[in-house]
């Protein structure tokens, strides 16, 4: 998965965000809702993953961009309570094996309909299990990062009134983008079909979510 952009934080311009005096605790949640945190900035354009092109020409309903639909989930307890169900649930029921053990290619994207994928297909069934509790497609977004062992990595991007989180199959804590360690690459665009880019932007870890 996205073995292309091994090497990226050593070439990346990337800016650390600090994260001094926050606490796992508080990280987390106050008061049944997340601390809210600052959102993270888009670019420009960026080229799609190929893998994502072929998955869109294959389903194309789950690449659409509706306009109409909001940017942002207004963050309710109850909307938080199922968006932390839904990251546990995939996490829990899909078995990890690369695209190449499992289809015999490098990448490929899908929804695990046979409970079984890697990091982009827990995304691509999460969302779409969110989706259709009713939350909009279009402030759920799938994000390319790179990760704390230099390599390709997909996650879904939530974003809220209460800036954007990640939900990740590496862990069931859900987190603000900037407490988790990851650089930020590119993510599906929110004004149309195609991507946009992050920059590079890196972020550290909080100690007590290590």
């Amino acid at each position: 998965m996205f073995s292309g952009f091994r090497g990226f934080r050593g070439l990346a311009a990337a800016t650390i965000i600090t994260l001094a005096g926050v606490t796992g605790a508080e990280a987390q949640q106050t008061g049944g809702l997340p601390v809210a945190s600052a959102p993270i900035v888009a670019g420009g354009e960026a080229r799609a993953p190929y893998a994502w092109v072929d998955f869109c020409k294959r389903s194309p309903s789950e690449c659409a961009v509706d306009t109409r639909e909001a940017e942002q989930i207004e963050l309710t307890a109850k909307t938080w309570k199922l968006i932390v169900a839904a990251n546990v649930k995939a996490n829990r029921e899909i078995e990890a094996v690369t695209d190449q053990d499992h289809w015999g290619v490098v990448d490929r994207w899908d929804i695990p309909t046979d409970g079984k994928g890697d990091c982009e297909d827990y995304v691509l069934l999460k969302r779409q299990r969110l989706a259709e509790a009713g939350l909009p497609r279009r402030a759920m977004r799938v994000t390319v990062v790179i990760d704390e062992e230099n390599a390709g990595h997909a996650v879904l991007m939530i974003r809220t009134d209460r800036g954007d989180f990640i939900l990740d199959n590496k862990r069931n804590a859900i987190l603000p983008w900037s407490q988790t360690g990851y650089t930020y690459v590119k993510r599906e665009s929110q004004a149309r079909t195609g991507w946009a880019s992050l920059g590079g932007l890196s972020t550290s870890t909080v100690a007590s979510l290590r």
